[in-house]
């Protein structure tokens, strides 16, 4: 899967994210941060300066409404400078007014609480993050220039202190942008009652649809139980009344014995169908009960270390149950590894997983591997997946989930 971010373009190549252009969009990230931040704050401080000097109702009122456009206009800007280093982006939250005209704007954006969240972000950004952007700037590049321009005899160790510190500038630079867009997106992000209707309903549409499965998953186990299961074992008693009417070792005994050993092996295979659709042990005993059991069973030993406060719900615990055991089975086939491990832990509304094998690597969700479809399965319940998979491996999938437990 093709990084979304620039922290994890960082977290899954260390080596080629040097080559890529996130460390540049990271740079023009901070730098447009300062430039923004200035801006802002020169424009806050000289409207705060005139409302102060001339103490008039009506300038306070429209000194007001200036502070509000202005964090408006940051806002956007801040929604657009945030494509340099998290390509989702942020859908603006500002619904669109009842009325045309600018009364009719003013009057909505005054009383919706996405303005003043972005106010916040702008008194934020104007009294820290752009001067933590300027600090980060110049550590990465003004001190190593400082201690190449002053070298002489007695200062040349500060020299290869500031190459360090320049050969670590991407990695410096991409990590504060990191952090800074995730500020971002936790405070201009809107929240779920300012989506916009249609994408609700896409949200809606798509939870329905997972129920959907979910119930036509548990019918069609239902039917094979019932169905196809019974006449298999009915079939099987048959043939095994119609030996005893035959001499036994006869060439007709030997031709009905291989009947029901191919009929053993059917009823075998359909028996694990059944049960890789619905898994009982699911059912009753819950998500870590059921990933333990389908590694039990696998070829290879694989490690549990799955901690969880209770149960999920239960389309939640089926379908990360099935991306379990789809990685599980994307191991055995394709890793050759002799050993793998499954952890999970439970950490403020994010079930956080992490699979480990120990096998050749070189797994790359963008070539159409068996990850594009656990990237798929996580789409469906808003999560998201990382890989780390060089080339003799290790391979590690770190996966996270929101949910919440009832």
């Amino acid at each position: 899967m093709r990084p979304r971010t620039a922290w994890q373009a960082m977290a899954q190549r260390p080596l080629r994210f040097l080559s890529s252009g996130w460390p540049w969009r990271s740079l023009a990230y901070l730098v447009t941060g300062v430039v923004v931040g200035a801006v802002a704050v020169g424009v806050f401080v000289a409207g705060l300066v005139a409302g102060l000097v001339l103490l008039v109702v009506l300038v306070g009122a429209a000194l007001l409404v200036g502070v509000v456009l202005l964090s408006i206009a940051v806002a956007a800007v801040e929604r657009f400078r945030l494509r340099l280093v998290d390509l989702d982006g942020i859908p603006d939250p500002h619904r669109p007014p009842a009325e045309p005209g600018p009364r009719a704007w003013l009057s909505t954006r005054l009383t919706e609480p996405a303005t003043w969240r972005e106010l916040l972000f702008t008194l934020v950004s104007a009294a820290a993050l752009w001067w933590v952007d300027l600090l980060v700037l110049a550590f990465s590049f003004g001190l190593p220039v400082l201690t190449f321009v002053s070298i002489d005899g007695a200062t040349w160790p500060w020299a290869v202190f500031g190459a360090v510190v320049l050969g670590a500038s991407p990695y410096t630079v991409t990590s504060w942008a990191g952090a800074r867009a995730a500020l971002v997106r936790t405070l201009l992000a809107p929240r779920d009652h300012e989506l916009g209707e249609s994408l609700r309903e896409v949200q809606a549409s798509r939870a329905r649809l997972i129920d959907h499965f979910d119930a036509e998953r548990v019918r069609i186990e239902r039917d094979l139980h019932d169905g196809a299961q019974q006449r298999l074992v009915s079939l099987g008693m048959t043939l095994g009344l119609m030996r005893l009417d035959v001499a036994e070792g006869s060439p007709l005994d030997r031709r009905l014995a291989q009947a029901q050993e191919q009929l053993s092996g059917a009823h075998r295979e359909l028996r694990d169908l059944i049960r890789g659709l619905n898994p009982p042990v699911l059912a009753d005993h819950g998500l870590v009960a059921a990933i333990e059991d389908g590694a039990s069973r696998c070829p290879i030993p694989i490690t549990v270390d799955l901690e969880l406060p209770g149960r999920l719900p239960r389309h939640l615990e089926t379908n990360i149950y099935y991306l379990v055991n789809e990685a599980m089975t994307n191991i055995v086939r394709h890793s050759h590894a002799r050993t793998a491990e499954i952890r999970g832990r439970y950490r403020s509304d994010l079930l956080v997983l992490e699979i480990r094998d120990d096998g050749r690597g070189g797994a790359d969700p963008a070539a159409g591997s068996g990850l594009t479809g656990l990237a798929d399965r996580l789409t469906a319940l808003d999560g998201r997946m990382r890989v780390s998979s060089p080339l003799g491996g290790p391979t590690l999938l770190h996966v996270e989930i929101p949910c919440h437990f009832a």
